[in-house]
């Protein structure tokens, strides 16, 4: 039977709770406002600062926890999104987003100019940066939703959105129907259109009221066109709640399910059609995999030898250069070679008769939680060694504040679990990651080609890829990284 988070004890209630999101959002908004503040005028020594600790060590180590256990959690508190209800308040909001907009692509674009300027800026190690980016980032999604209907600036632009969209596929819960029964005998459907005073206008023999005739707007419907009855999963859902709380019928929860299970289903889903005839999806679902090892190279000692042949065959000293070309190769030309040669080798082994990007966009998402495994190792890495650095931060800062009872600033607070534990997690999270993402390519097979032999060597090539990336993952995690966020080691 399949638990629902909004039936357990305390947090069921508070997450039922019709403003419970908002006072989540301005807790979060405290704690960006604190990170600008801080990043703008506060020292520009990273671990000295909370903008360079928050975001890059506490935040991206909590965001990997709650992914892992609940799903989308993040985005159900997103700090961004108090601008973007304003301008929704302000302006009217009424333009259609681009036909040819609505595709993962350009969320693919930000992702990488992002995790690219994170490493040609030491983004990490410049509050100043971190700041301006947190304000970028409020000002995009109040000019994006003021501009357009729905959405728009989460379902197709947001990049930290689109990194808790595809992992949350291998999440075990989901915002999901209580009873099909119940959808199946609904008229009003709120939880798309939202709740008005009068809802009448979708029984059978009643004339339909336009949206202007029916009277006050009581609740919102799901911004991102995800109508719960036939919604399947995690991508592009937000955890808004918004369905929760305008269906008339109680009948949708935050469900458990078997974790990574809708990557090898392929239902039509709301708002998102299939994943099999996504190919922009399962671009962003491998470049985000690919990306979890690279970014984790750069962070380690032999990337600097790389860089600097690099630089030696361009004739150039340019690192953001330098790094755009490691970049586009480490992400997006060796992941299509490797994926494109899985693809050729499984559909000619099942006779499939399927082209590569068919193909290709049939079983990437197999490799989704080996890369998801590798953000978790690297992200609680820097979590587990940099985690107290908070503590005498706050110290300091409420000294600077005039708090006299702070007290003295301890700068030499070692990890938060034991050094000889630190390696051991990493690779339990790398290797978990290995194991789902060879059943998920074993599933997928045999959905499509049935079950038997054929299916295993459907599912070899893929399962071959994702131990190659693990072995790279192992050996990632062996190499020296900066500890980032601390006075340790850099």
């Amino acid at each position: 039977m399949r638990q629902d988070l909004l039936k357990v004890p305390v947090l069921g209630p508070f997450l039922g709770w019709r403003h419970a999101r908002t006072v989540l959002q301005v807790l979060m908004l405290g704690v960006a406002l604190l990170v600008i503040l801080d990043g703008l005028w506060g020292p520009q020594l990273a671990p000295k600062n909370m903008a360079g600790v928050l975001p890059w060590v506490h935040w991206r180590g909590f965001v990997a926890l709650a992914l892992l256990v609940a799903g989308n959690l993040f985005c159900l508190a997103c700090p961004f999104m108090l601008p973007r209800r304003l301008a929704k308040r302000l302006f009217r909001g009424d333009r259609h987003w681009p036909r040819y907009l609505r595709t993962k692509w350009l969320a693919l674009f930000l992702l990488l100019l992002f995790l690219w300027a994170y490493e040609a800026y030491d983004l990490w190690s410049s509050p100043l940066l971190t700041a301006w980016l947190a304000l970028a980032y409020f000002a995009a999604a109040f000019v994006i939703d003021g501009f357009f209907r729905g959405a728009a600036f989460c379902k197709h632009v947001c990049p930290i959105g689109q990194f808790h969209f595809v992992n949350s596929l291998a999440s075990p819960m989901e915002v999901a129907i209580r009873s099909a029964d119940v959808c199946g005998d609904c008229r009003t459907r709120d939880c798309i259109v939202g709740r008005y005073e009068n809802p009448r206008g979708l029984d059978a023999g009643t004339k339909a009221l336009r949206p202007h005739e029916r009277g006050k707007l009581l609740q919102n419907g799901c911004e991102l066109w995800l109508y719960q009855e036939t919604k399947g999963g995690n991508m592009d859902c937000t955890f808004c709640l918004e369905c929760v709380h305008a269906c008339p019928h109680d009948n949708v929860g935050i469900l458990t399910r078997p974790p990574a299970r809708e990557l090898w289903e392929d239902p039509q889903r709301a708002g998102v059609g299939r994943f099999t005839q996504r190919p922009d999806l399962a671009a962003l679902a491998l470049f985000l995999t690919a990306a979890a090892f690279i970014n984790a190279f750069g962070m380690v000692t032999p990337v600097y030898a790389l860089e600097e042949w690099i630089g030696r065959a361009l004739g150039t000293s340019s690192e953001p250069l330098i790094l755009a070309l490691l970049f586009l190769i480490g992400t997006l030309a060796i992941p299509a070679l490797l994926a494109g040669t899985a693809a050729k080798v499984s559909a000619g082994v099942s006779g499939s008769g399927r082209g590569v990007v068919q193909e290709a966009t049939r079983y990437v998402y197999a490799l989704i939680p080996v890369g998801f495994g590798m953000w978790i190792a690297h992200y609680l890495f820097h979590f587990l060694v940099g985690g107290l650095t908070i503590v005498p931060l706050t110290q300091e800062y409420l000294t600077f504040l005039g708090f006299s009872f702070a007290g003295t600033p301890d700068w030499a607070l070692g990890p938060l679990v034991p050094d000889a534990w630190l390696l051991p997690v990493e690779l339990l999270f790398l290797e978990l990651g290995l194991l789902v993402s060879l059943v998920v390519a074993h599933r997928i097979a045999v959905r499509e080609v049935g079950p038997g032999p054929k299916a295993m060597k459907a599912a070899a090539p893929w399962g071959l890829l994702a131990i190659t990336l693990s072995i790279a993952g192992v050996w990632l995690l062996l190499q020296p990284m900066e500890m980032r966020g601390t006075f340790m080691g850099g």
